[in-house]
């Protein structure tokens, strides 16, 4: 991780943008009746379901589409957006900005998690909101974002690796 210093953060962001690949990606933090969150293990990291939104699909669309696929649960309420992050990843040598579009839901089935493992997924599974350490010692920046969002951490600031 790195930071960057600068004046007008808005303005450098929007240069930024102009000079990188953007993908849009939308995403959910599920929540079942028992009050249990769903995590994806992916690349050696918990995350939460998300993807690339499709050509023509709209953003809610994409965002309960990737998690059905990604957990192979069903989502039974889409809730309201949580927040949108980015982050930057190199792909194919080509540096890439993704900007994903986060939504709060809810998924009621008894459905038998299903990890996608073509895209990497090696677990699925719901967490308790007072035992989630496990994902805030192993996860990405952007993911704490969200949690912080939705008052699971009150603290953003990620565990240093040793």
């Amino acid at each position: 991780m790195f930071y960057i210093k600068t004046a007008n953060a808005k303005v450098y962001f929007k240069a930024v943008k102009k000079n990188i690949t953007l993908i849009e990606a939308a995403g959910g933090l599920v929540m079942n009746t028992k009050g249990q969150y769903l995590f994806i293990y992916r690349n050696d990291k918990w995350d939460l379901p998300k993807g690339k939104i499709e050509k023509d699909e709209k953003v809610k669309e994409a965002a309960v589409r990737e998690v059905e696929e990604e957990c192979g649960i069903k989502v039974s309420e889409l809730g309201e957006k949580i927040c949108k992050t980015y982050h930057v990843y190199v792909n194919r040598g080509e540096v890439v900005l993704k900007k994903t579009h986060w939504f709060a839901m809810k998924s009621k089935g008894k459905d038998k998690l299903k990890p996608q493992k073509e895209e990497g997924i090696t677990d699925v599974r719901w967490f308790e909101h007072h035992h989630i350490e496990p994902i805030i010692e192993n996860t990405f920046p952007s993911i704490m974002d969200v949690l912080h969002e939705q008052k699971l951490v009150t603290n953003k600031v990620m565990p240093l690796s040793e």
